[in-house]
């Protein structure tokens, strides 16, 4: 491949000038000092000096070698045959042949440049071996070969260097482009980790809240008629804001550089203390659960009690006391879970504090919203899916279907 003109730095064409000037110098005055010695069946100044300036014009074209490769060496190749072809004196006329085959091949592009070199190192092959066909004695030929086998390492060489260079600009590419990707992935890690984390935070809050919600309505109900039940509601808002105070810490523990504090995240094991605390809030809550044949991934474990905790969350602040079924049944590649409520119950007076005490839903609770689509992102993350709508009885269901190998990043 060609370099335009002006490509290259004034630096770089000094020195391609000075090689030019120092191949002339060693080209003439090698060949006059070998011609002192030897002899010359042709003088260099027949023809109008022409041996003269063929060797000066072999010698100054490396001057432009860079800029222009395939010229530079069709012109070297072509004095080197009408040199040999007029029987002009053997010497050190073939520096500058060596260096523009050097140079074509080691910035040319590649293929094509080694084909131009091939060729023309075929063409010289023969133009030099017809010109030595009378040559006295056959012994002198020897300088034939030589510059057969010089031309084949000047390529060669040229084209090493080429490679060199070509194999470490693409793993400089390579290097550069691998650093882009660790950043994108990291971007990418820190992104999934807040969303994540938001997630949790989002989860652990609303059911906290919406079960201290309901029993401190609970406590302001029945705290003159039944200080004992206001008893009770009173503890039961310390443990639930104390477990989640805890999960806080520990979802928020991995912002610290230190392990302490941290707790595991909650899985399915935690069922029936969150059924224990939905029973609590007023909600009648029947579990039907499946023991799995192993072992379930933490990942799948803990998604599943988030959409558990979630769908509870949703039925005690947008439904109030009703009954609830929840389902866990695990099979051969999937967890399916399904949380169905039956709707707002017609109040009945003061039959009780839970019913009493809950805060009025509304006809458009099934509506869904932050927490459902919360619910919806943590199955997709594990290449499972999320339904949920309203039943045909005004309550309604959540289903969702949780893969055993998950496809996803871990929650």
């Amino acid at each position: 491949m060609e370099q335009p003109a002006g490509s290259f730095p004034l630096r770089v064409v000094a020195q391609d000038v000075a090689l030019a000037l120092f191949i002339t110098v060693m080209q003439v005055q090698g060949t006059v000092a070998k011609v002192a010695v030897d002899g010359a069946p042709r003088p260099l100044t027949d023809l109008g000096n022409l041996g003269f300036a063929l060797l000066a014009l072999s010698g100054m074209v490396v001057a432009v070698r860079r800029r222009w490769p395939v010229p530079v060496f069709l012109t070297t190749a072509l004095a080197s045959l009408v040199y040999f072809s007029l029987d002009f004196p053997d010497g050190p006329g073939w520096l500058g042949l060596f260096v523009a085959l050097y140079t074509l091949t080691a910035y040319g592009d590649g293929r094509r440049s080694v084909v131009i070199a091939g060729v023309g190192t075929t063409v010289l092959a023969v133009g030099w071996l017809v010109a030595a066909a009378d040559i006295e004695p056959r012994a002198a030929i020897g300088w034939v070969f030589f510059r057969i086998g010089a031309s084949v390492m000047s390529a060669a060489l040229g084209e090493s260097v080429r490679s060199r260079r070509v194999i470490a600009a693409e793993a400089q590419q390579r290097a550069e482009m691998a650093e882009r990707t660790r950043e994108e992935e990291a971007r990418a890690r820190v992104d999934a980790e807040r969303l994540r984390i938001a997630r949790e935070v989002h989860d652990t809050v609303a059911h906290a809240i919406a079960i201290i919600n309901v029993q401190s309505g609970v406590t302001a109900h029945v705290l003159d008629k039944r200080p004992e039940v206001a008893r009770e509601a009173l503890h039961a808002i310390e443990e639930t804001s104390s477990r989640a105070l805890r999960e806080m810490r520990a979802i928020l523990g991995v912002l610290r550089d230190d392990n302490d504090g941290r707790l595991p995240y909650p899985g399915l094991g935690q069922i029936d203390e969150l059924t224990a605390k939905a029973r609590d809030a007023g909600l009648d809550i029947n579990l039907e659960e499946t023991p799995p044949a192993a072992p379930l991934p933490s990942a799948v474990g803990s998604a599943a009690y988030r959409i558990l905790q979630e769908s509870i969350t949703n039925v005690i602040r947008h439904v109030g006391p009703t009954r609830v079924t929840v389902a866990l049944n695990p099979g051969a590649d999937a967890l399916e879970i399904r949380v169905t409520d039956e709707g707002r119950r017609a109040a009945s007076g003061d039959d009780g504090p839970h019913l009493s005490a809950h805060p009025a839903g509304t006809a458009g609770s099934a509506k869904p919203g932050r927490g459902i689509v919360g619910m919806r992102e943590r199955c997709q993350l594990l290449g499972g899916e999320l339904d949920a709508k309203p039943t045909p009885g005004g309550g309604f269901e959540v289903r969702a279907r949780l893969p055993l190998a998950p496809t996803g990043s871990r929650l």
